[in-house]
């Protein structure tokens, strides 16, 4: 599995979106994605945006844009950080 800080995203990727739940049990292992991998994916990516969004009772999803207005999206609800971060690494891949 790719480390965090080795993905280097590519530029045809315009930007990551976290959706993501406070408090739900579902969207725990993003939590955990946030709180482990958001700070390496930023220092090996500086002016990527990376967007956090917080709503109650949502599904956590990840959506990736690329160019053109392109979009891809993964619903990641019970999914462990390490697999999230897989998830995110794959998005890169498809860039």
């Amino acid at each position: 599995m790719a480390s965090a800080n080795k993905i280097i995203f590519q530029k045809s990727l315009k930007e990551l979106r976290i959706i993501l739940c406070q408090k739900s049990k579902s969207s725990q292992g993003v939590r955990e994605f946030v709180e482990k991998y958001y700070v390496p994916l930023k220092l090996a990516n500086p002016n990527f945006p990376i967007l956090i969004r917080e709503c109650n009772n949502i599904q956590p999803t990840i959506y990736a844009r690329y160019e053109f207005g392109k979009e891809l999206n993964v619903p990641v609800a019970n999914e462990s950080a390490d697999i999230i971060l897989k998830h995110v690494s794959d998005f890169n891949k498809k860039a």
